[in-house]
């Protein structure tokens, strides 16, 4: 897959010779891929997990899960038609309503891949706007607790919890709205802000939602989540320290073990905000590296299923489930690691399906003039 080209001039107009707007993305079929956006009043009710795991019973793959804020730009561009609509005339001051509806305010995102026509299948599945109309059996009509009449009357956006791509088109813009400023988060200082790994073993096993749940009740607040698939970069720079201390480790290959445990498997990443301290208290809370040597109460003790010495046996890493930044220095590494690669390899098909290459001159997907 081609990467993100930079500068006024580059990219190619499509038909018509129109430049394509959107994100840069190059090869990818966005047939079979939907862009789900989980509005506030999904975020606020907590209802995302039950919204995402609805599309995924439907045969969809859900991936490339993103907390974020929204900033005023994001709701316009997906609202754009709306906006543009001179015959729009349900709400007095339309660009108004969306500012109030999302921004400054968190969504969580993620995307879907199934088979072509999955953008009518989804908004089949989330059913009608106004969720008093919607089907039973539709998130909206299972899940909603709003209504047209009263936003009407209240002169505001419905409340109807999830919004799915209409189309290929719109997929494509809406992935470039969304991924394209994924690094916009709420970080400023990492003095109060820590990066938490949670491993493949915590994925596989079903353990990530325990995981950071043990955290919030900590008291310390979970953001801007992330589901990736691991590059080998990513954890070479992840673990540069036992990379460059390898040969202290005689009894394992440390190279060849970390990209055994990591490289193309599942992970999930967020991020941890407190007060100064965050790190140590983070630290404690996971336990030591050791799951038999975790002390009760923490994340490794209660939850851990492996030793070091069956590690050692078997010449791997031990599964001890969740990271955490050491500290401020390591928190701008690793969110720098994580949260800064490129948003382009969330696009891969997910294992077992294949790719469906779409002719070059049959898509429009092929690249844009940047401004």
């Amino acid at each position: 897959m081609a990467g993100v080209h930079g500068g006024r001039d580059q990219g190619c107009a499509v038909s018509g010779g129109q430049p394509m707007g959107g994100a840069v993305v190059e090869g990818v079929d966005f047939d079979r891929w939907a862009v789900i956006l989980c509005k506030p009043d999904a975020v606020v009710r907590g209802l995302v997990d039950q919204v995402l795991d609805r599309i995924t019973a439907a045969g969809c793959t859900v991936s490339g899960r993103l907390d974020m804020i929204a900033r005023p730009w994001q709701p316009h561009v997906v609202y754009r038609d709306l906006l543009a609509n001179p015959g729009f005339r349900r709400l007095p001051d339309l660009p108004t309503a969306i500012d109030a509806a999302f921004t400054g305010r968190p969504v969580t995102v993620a995307l879907a891949h199934g088979a072509p026509g999955i953008h009518a299948r989804l908004r089949r599945l989330i059913g009608a706007t106004d969720p008093t109309r919607a089907v039973a059996g539709t998130i909206r009509a299972d899940l909603g607790n709003d209504s047209r009449v009263a936003a009407d009357a209240e002169q505001r956006l419905v409340r109807n919890l999830v919004h799915t791509s209409d189309d290929a088109a719109s997929a494509y813009r809406e992935y470039g709205t969304w991924y394209g400023s994924g690094r916009t988060l709420q970080v400023t200082d990492f003095n109060y802000c820590s990066v938490i790994l949670c491993k493949p073993d915590a994925v596989e096993r079903g353990l990530v939602d325990v995981v950071l749940k043990r955290v919030e009740a900590a008291g310390i607040s979970v953001a801007n989540r992330r589901d990736v698939i691991v590059q080998r970069w990513q954890i070479d720079v992840h673990y540069w320290d036992l990379l460059v201390d390898a040969d202290h480790f005689t009894d394992r290959d440390i190279p060849a073990c970390l990209d055994d445990a990591y490289t193309g498997k599942a992970v999930t990443l967020a991020l941890a905000y407190g007060e100064p301290g965050i790190h140590a208290r983070l630290r404690q809370l996971i336990g030591h590296f050791d799951p038999t040597r975790a002390a009760r109460g923490t994340i490794r003790g209660d939850l851990g299923n492996d030793s070091l010495i069956h590690a050692l046996d078997e010449k791997r890493l031990v599964h001890n489930l969740v990271h955490t930044s050491d500290e401020p220095e390591a928190a701008r590494r690793d969110f720098g690691t994580w949260y800064g690669a490129s948003r382009h390899p969330l696009l891969t098909p997910p294992a077992g399906v294949p790719r469906q290459p779409t002719p070059s001159n049959q898509s429009p997907f092929r690249s844009r003039r940047l401004p």
